[in-house]
């Protein structure tokens, strides 16, 4: 473990991360900025660019302690955990709703902004990012590591824990964190789209909780929603290496895009593989 880690940060040194291009502004020009919202954003970026490596140590622990977990519960009864399994799902859903409302201003902004926006903008330039967006920003980093808390339920209930699962969460962990000090413009993207997925995924979690009857096409939209979020991942990260490539001015390092595109095909292989047995396996057994 400790090996990759120095080999990760040797990766890390020499990917031009060398802290944000633009300082966030303070304004209310397309979005209103409470205070809660105006934090100590040098400090904190500093922070992560010093200690983004947490990440994979927090992933490398959170992978142990599964199979610890598996382990220790290999004779042991299923747990009755549905009440806090119904809070932690509408706690995650209030807040990826509050995540995704609080940062597509700024992407609607940047592809909207009179004769320069547009997809290009919205993926290279971070000229107009607010305090507000930039804390969500933030926020999401380190919602990646308070999400690890889903397997701890799975383990707890003792259902199947698929390698999709966790394989998510670690990757996502490390490439959020790895990525949050080079203020990549393009990640308004992938924040958006993760806490808009994010906040239906964990409201119809609730509801299963709560049991309550979910139409058959729900589920299926919501899968169907992951995997056009892996999608526009991969067409994003296409556009912007062509970007670079043709010589246009682009913020975003050659490090990101890398990870990114690797991450988000990966992705989208394993979840049309989970769709295809979820969705279509089974009918065709039930239908035979």
């Amino acid at each position: 473990m400790s090996e990759t880690v120095e080999t990760a940060k040797v990766l890390y040194s020499n990917s031009g991360h060398n802290g944000p291009p633009v300082e966030p502004h303070y304004d209310d020009r397309y979005l209103h900025i409470f205070s809660f919202e105006k934090y100590d954003h040098t400090k904190w970026h500093d922070w992560m660019h010093r200690h983004w490596d947490v990440s994979l140590y927090a992933s490398g622990i959170y992978v142990a302690l599964i199979f610890l977990g598996q382990y220790l519960m290999r004779n042991r009864q299923p747990f009755e955990v549905r009440r806090a399994l119904l809070l932690w799902n509408v706690g995650l859903a209030t807040f990826s709703a509050t995540g995704f409302f609080r940062s597509i201003p700024e992407l609607w902004y940047e592809w909207t902004v009179p004769a320069t926006g547009g997809l290009q903008r919205s993926v290279c330039f971070a000229d107009n990012h607010n305090i507000a967006t930039s804390l969500w920003g933030l926020l999401f980093a380190w919602s990646k590591l308070f999400e690890f808390g889903d397997t701890i339920f799975i383990i707890l209930k003792k259902q199947p824990l698929i390698f999709l699962h966790w394989y998510h969460h670690v990757t996502v962990t490390i490439y959020c964190w790895f990525a949050y000090s080079a203020y990549d413009p393009s990640s308004r993207w992938f924040c958006t789209m993760n806490y808009l997925v994010h906040s239906l995924m964990y409201t119809y979690y609730a509801m299963k909780v709560l049991q309550i009857k979910i139409p058959r096409h729900i589920p299926m939209a919501i899968t169907i929603c992951q995997i056009m979020q892996m999608v526009v991942g991969v067409i994003i990260n296409v556009n912007t290496y062509y970007i670079k490539l043709s010589g246009q001015e682009c913020k975003r390092p050659y490090s990101n895009i890398h990870l990114a595109f690797a991450m988000y095909t990966t992705y989208f292989i394993l979840f049309a593989n989970f769709f295809r047995k979820a969705y279509f396996r089974k009918k065709s057994v039930k239908s035979s």
